[in-house]
This record gives C-alpha cells, sequence and structure tokens, in this order.
C-alpha cells in the first residue's frame, strides 16, 4: 500500500493506495469514533462494490445505513443533499457518525457537503470509485453542489478523515470514465510536472489497459501534487486555483450542453486545449506546446474541440457561462493560463481574444 499524506495541521490526513486494501485495516488507526457508519453511494456503484464495503464497515462500526442517491452529474443538487440530510435526522444521527463517500466525484462532493453542515459538521470518508475521483475530487476538501447556472458554485471546503484509493475499483470502470479522469491526470504535468507529462506520453495506453503498476503511479503522483497544493492552499485564495487549468472552459461546456450531456473530464479536456490556445496567443507558450498537449488528449480518446452550445453567438455563450466562475472578480473572468511548460498563472483575457479561441476550437 502507498501512502500520501495531506498537511493541515489539525485536519491532516491520510491517502490510502492500492489494490483490493483491507478497508477495516486502514480505518483502525484512526481517531474515529465506530458508533454509526453512513454510506451514500448510487445504484451503479451499490451494485459493483457495496457489498464488500459494508462487510468491512460492520466488523468496525456498531450500526451501518445506507443512503442511494440518483446516479449522474445532473443529481447533484439540492434535492440529492436533502435526502442525505434527511435520511441522517430520521436515523438520529449525530456528531460521532461517519459519512462514508462510495463513488465517484458526484458523490464525493455531495456527501461531503452534507458531512460539512449537517450538526455544523461531521466526519466523513472517501472512497473514490473513479480514477477522476481518486487523481483530483476525493483530494483536498471541496464539497459542492451544482446551481443551473454554474457547477459547484455552492459549496464548503471541508476536508475528509482519510481518502481510500482501491485500485480494484478500476477493474469495473467503463472506458469513457477512465479516459474522462486521465484529463485529470493529464492536467498535473502542465500545471507543476512535465516529468511527470512526459511519462504519461510514454505511457498513456498502459494507462488506458488499467495496468496496475502504472495506474498506482498515476494516483501517487496526482495526489502528491494535489497535496502540496492543497497544504499550502487550503481555500483557494492563491496557488491552489492553478489545478483548475481548463475548468473555466469546461464547467461552461457542461452546464452550456447540460450537466451528464458531456462528462466533467471531457469538458476538461477540451478547455485545457482553449486555456493552452488562448496562452499562445498571449504570447505564453509556443504553437509546439499547444500541439503536444493536443497531441496527448486526442491519444486519451478525449475530445480536442468544444461543443457549439449556441448557434447564434457560441463565444458570447461561453463567456455568459464563464463569468458564473469562482475565479472571476467583479465580472472579469480570470484563466488558469501556462506560462511556459509546467507552471501555471491565473490572470484575466481581453474578450476579444477569448472570443476567437472559442471560435477555434469549437465545432
Amino acid at each position: 500500500m502507498r501512502s500520501v499524506k495531506i498537511f493541515l495541521d489539525s485536519r491532516s490526513y491520510e491517502i490510502s493506495i492500492g489494490s483490493a486494501m483491507d478497508l477495516g485495516e486502514v480505518l483502525l488507526s484512526s481517531a474515529m469514533k465506530k458508533n454509526v457508519a453512513v454510506v451514500v453511494t448510487n445504484a451503479t456503484v451499490a451494485r459493483l462494490h457495496l457489498s464488500k464495503v459494508l462487510v468491512a464497515l460492520h466488523k468496525t462500526f456498531n450500526r451501518v445505513e445506507v443512503v442511494e442517491i440518483p446516479d449522474g452529474e445532473q443529481f447533484k443538487t439540492w434535492d440529492s443533499l436533502n435526502q442525505i440530510l434527511t435520511a441522517l435526522l430520521s436515523w438520529g444521527c449525530d456528531r460521532g457518525t461517519v459519512l462514508f463517500a462510495l463513488g465517484g466525484g458526484v458523490i464525493g462532493d455531495v456527501t461531503g457537503f452534507a458531512a460539512a453542515t449537517y450538526m455544523r459538521g461531521i466526519p466523513f470518508v472517501q472512497l473514490p470509485t473513479t480514477l477522476l475521483a481518486q487523481v483530483d475530487s476525493s483530494v483536498g476538501g471541496k464539497t459542492a453542489i451544482n446551481h443551473p447556472l454554474g457547477k459547484n458554485m455552492i459549496g464548503a471546503f471541508y476536508q475528509p478523515r482519510a481518502v481510500v484509493c482501491d485500485l480494484q475499483y478500476m477493474d469495473t470502470l467503463p472506458l469513457r470514465e477512465l479516459q474522462a479522469g486521465i484529463a485529470e491526470v493529464i492536467k498535473y504535468g502542465p500545471i507543476h510536472d512535465m516529468v511527470f507529462f512526459q511519462w504519461l506520453e510514454e505511457s498513456i495506453e498502459a494507462v488506458l489497459a488499467k495496468d496496475e503498476d502504472a495506474l498506482a503511479h498515476v494516483v501517487q503522483r496526482c495526489c502528491e501534487i494535489k497535496a502540496q497544493v492543497v497544504s499550502s492552499d487550503e481555500r483557494e485564495s492563491g496557488q491552489r486555483a492553478v489545478l483548475n487549468f481548463g475548468h473555466t472552459f469546461g464547467h461552461a461546456i457542461e452546464a452550456g450542453m447540460g450537466y451528464g450531456v458531456w462528462l466533467h473530464g471531457e469538458g476538461v479536456a477540451a478547455g485545457m486545449v482553449m486555456a493552452a490556445e488562448l496562452s499562445k496567443r498571449l504570447g505564453l507558450v509556443d504553437e509546439s506546446f499547444v500541439r503536444r498537449l493536443t497531441r496527448l488528449i486526442g491519444r486519451a480518446g478525449l475530445p480536442t474541440k468544444g461543443p457549439v452550445i449556441d448557434a447564434v453567438d457560441n463565444a458570447g455563450r461561453y463567456l455568459d457561462l464563464m463569468r458564473v466562475d469562482k475565479k472571476s472578480e467583479a465580472g472579469e473572468i480570470r484563466f488558469v493560463l501556462i506560462d511556459g511548460p509546467g507552471k501555471a498563472i491565473v490572470r484575466p483575457a481581453p474578450d476579444s481574444l477569448v472570443r476567437e479561441v472559442i471560435d477555434a476550437c469549437c465545432k
């Protein structure tokens, strides 16, 4: 088993990475009370993985309950959050209750937000079952639900007590979901580690084939980078914003198309190409870097062109959606751009130039 530590003083925690790990053994070393465990999942994940998790939790906790919310980004809503909170209240759960998020990014985000708000905060543990969740959304304490006008605009920073990344979950992960996760993997190269980016160029076929050693390296390296960033900027007041490379364009795609039409990672993939092109037009990177990034994204089976979300004024619609972004200030969109390979910055760009990029990068 590999491990990565998030250092946040009293809120520090361990990310455990391995295959077929004993969940009970991992939890035994935690300081959590072992009274009531509540697993939040969806029908798809429950069918594949819930029974094994319940066996482990029944060995560790006095009582175990399950909440099953609908599957899909379109259900990352107040209704799903309220379903969890209603269950906790009806079962008389107290601050000794531990929530377990068994699923991908949607489950992790909604469960974490429920944990942050129920009785002003109860412990929760991330059990991410997708590559995207293991390398990104389960780590760092961002919790949220979506609003029709903007993705992840309602939420809280709330750290889990532990993250358990069992690579065995990848065995049942559909190819499209795996590819969506690879988008979040690729982003770590341009913003922080071009040596890792080169390794991905050499090893992308092994990752797509779910080679266990390749996946273990991917999850560990991505978690190491994110741990470093989060430990220095927990609440995204500065450096942490660079982790959103491609996300400003990507979130606009998700909202504009309707949540769930494009997967999050698919939007991020096309968004990274747009952000790289914008970086090039601002003189921060050269054409060869844009081609290199675009080529790797395409090799991963991800989209390199954004969709047309408005037949009349596509760029205008993108701009409107991107203004509803957590990095925007006084209506000014701030983009994560590449200031030379391996280094990211956050800065605005002229609307006219952004329009040119959108027109060039959408089909």
